[in-house]
């Protein structure tokens, strides 16, 4: 190890080590103020040459560029996590640094990529490096629960008549076949990002006894009708610009079905018949998804409840938005008896456009930085991201982290043993750098 690559671990493994959970509701900014000063210890001079805001927890830093002509850019990484309950192999804010990695909730998803955005200006600023244009440095401490954070921060500079030349965001990361039968090392580059809605649904009736049971109970209902949502799949599946580009992209690295995937327009029944077999991260690509994630009942198990529900998590697809994909399934709900709710509609995504200087910029910066990377692919992302309240004042939100990870570390998301390589530090450090460099 490198005396740079074990200094990068140490300071990653303080922010690790600080606890930032987030909780919806929770008026609490103790934990995240007390992060803020780990920031400011770590990275002294980032924070000498911007001017500092803190919204409610949520940080914005502006580093002013030489010519105020240029539009800004903007670099994003929160620094909440969500909890970390479960056995860890080493404890989840211990940020232990042991077999090649550092291990902690928050290294992946995004204290990790937080670092290295500001690592990156931290090195720029002490060699007397000034921006072309003005520089943002962005962090929410609400990104795992509401994105107030981000909110709040875009509608200020919307109010301040900014609008972003670009800005670059968590999301896709460089993976080995990412989708299933590419063979090769790939940087996904998220281009945007699905609406995220959360639907309920309620089946009514008067109750009663469970000895006497009708036919047709509000459980039986909403049972027929999650059945048949996930038998029929009504969504419309769609090859948008930015999928037509990924699968040109990764087309030649997969073999046979890759002569198919490498040409959209002209086997594009094909190949929305096929991509679901392919993989099911490759098939919500296509259209929008439901997901059944709670439900409830009565309150007693003899009693039939006159009212039960369940919750959808709809991730919509850009070409059929929230209403076109709720008209789809409301022939199936009412032939269930069942009334929509749409307790949280999401925030719309916009696309940021290939042919634009964010993408190019980005696809340099990884050739200059990375000897392991085939392709830099565009897609578009099924989760989402505080990039989501940035499309209100900017056309091009890139999401994407410069780190390489395997497939245990991309299911410790969220989930247990979350870590990254120590080995991925200095070139995502050098990644930012370029990115701010050659702005």
């Amino acid at each position: 190890m490198t005396e740079r690559t074990s200094l990068y671990a140490e300071n990653l493994q303080r922010m690790i080590r600080k606890e930032t959970i987030s909780f919806a509701g929770d008026p609490d900014l103790t934990k995240f103020r007390e992060f803020h000063g780990i920031l400011k210890e770590l990275f002294p001079n980032i924070f000498k040459v911007c001017e500092i805001k803190d919204f409610e927890g949520s940080l914005l830093l502006r580093w002013p560029g030489k010519d105020p002509s240029l539009g800004p850019v903007m670099f994003m990484n929160h620094h909440d996590v969500v909890e970390a309950t479960g056995q860890w192999t080493h404890e989840p804010f211990s940020g232990d640094i042991a077999e090649d990695r550092v291990w902690g909730r928050g290294t992946v998803d995004t204290k990790g990529g937080l670092w290295a955005m500001l690592q990156a200006g931290e090195e720029l600023a002490a060699a007397g490096f000034f921006p072309q244009r003005d520089l943002y440095f962005e962090s929410a401490c609400t990104e795992e629960t509401t994105g107030k954070g981000a909110d709040m921060i875009s509608r200020y500079l919307e109010e301040q008549g900014i609008h972003l030349e670009m800005s670059f965001d968590e999301g896709g990361m460089i993976m080995d076949d990412p989708i299933g039968g590419a063979d090769g090392t790939f940087a996904m580059v998220g281009m945007g990002e699905k609406g995220c809605a959360d639907i309920k649904f309620i089946a009514k009736s008067n109750g009663g006894h469970a000895s006497t049971p009708g036919p047709d109970t509000p459980l039986v209902r909403l049972g027929k009708f999650m059945a048949e949502i996930e038998k029929k799949d009504p969504f419309k599946k769609e090859i948008s610009p930015i999928t037509e580009a990924m699968f040109r992209k990764l087309g030649p690295y997969m073999g046979a079905i890759g002569k198919v995937l490498g040409h959209p327009k002209l086997f594009g029944p094909l190949i929305k018949a096929v991509m679901p077999s392919v993989s099911s991260t490759a098939g919500a690509m296509l259209k929008t998804t439901l997901a059944f994630t709670m439900a409830k009942g009565s309150e007693g198990t003899n009693v039939l409840p006159q009212e039960a529900w369940v919750i959808g998590n709809m991730r919509y697809s850009h070409h059929q938005g929230l209403e076109g994909s709720l008209d789809a399934i409301r022939p199936i709900a009412d032939k269930y008896q069942i009334e929509i709710q749409v307790p949280d509609p999401g925030q719309p995504s916009g696309l940021a456009d290939i042919n634009h200087r964010a993408f190019a910029l980005v696809e340099e910066a990884l050739m200059a930085t990375r000897k392991d990377v085939d392709a830099a692919v565009p897609y578009v992302m099924t989760g989402a991201s505080d990039s989501r309240y940035m499309d209100r004042i900017c056309s091009d939100c890139i999401r994407f982290l410069p780190f390489k990870i395997d497939e245990q570390q991309l299911t410790s998301i969220h989930g247990l043993n979350e870590n990254i390589f120590i080995s991925e530090l200095e070139p995502a450090v050098d990644f930012y750098k370029y990115l701010m460099t050659h702005l």
